[in-house]
């Protein structure tokens, strides 16, 4: 038996879409905010957590169980006490950085300056 936490909806796609595949995989706010700030150097949960302060525990440790349950993050424990555990990307994660990459540069210029104060 396969022990995969099952997620409403997450992989509907009837026709095999990869736009739809790919939106099934990253395509909300979190997911994407997550792994741009890892790649930043924010690969702990309690950094995670400061620099996306919007996010609750339980959201953020969803997001996190599903990144890496789609091989895009690859959870790291080290055999310490306290326990310490990093996340960082897989090959798959890392391939996903262009597209984040591009989707900023989008923000950029399409963004309203008054939204780039906050």
């Amino acid at each position: 038996m396969e022990n995969k936490r099952q997620r409403k909806l997450k992989d509907f796609n009837p026709n095999n879409c990869p736009v739809v595949y790919s939106l099934n995989k990253i395509g909300n706010k979190w997911k994407l905010l997550i792994l741009h700030y890892i790649k930043q150097g924010n690969n702990r949960y309690s950094t995670l957590q400061k620099v996306i302060p919007d996010i609750s525990r339980q959201t953020l440790t969803n997001q996190l169980r599903e990144l890496e349950d789609d091989g895009i993050l690859e959870r790291i424990i080290y055999p310490q006490i306290p326990p310490k555990v990093e996340y960082k990307l897989t090959e798959m994660g890392n391939s996903l950085q262009p597209i984040i990459h591009e989707m900023s540069k989008w923000g950029l210029q399409y963004v309203t300056p008054t939204a780039r104060k906050k």
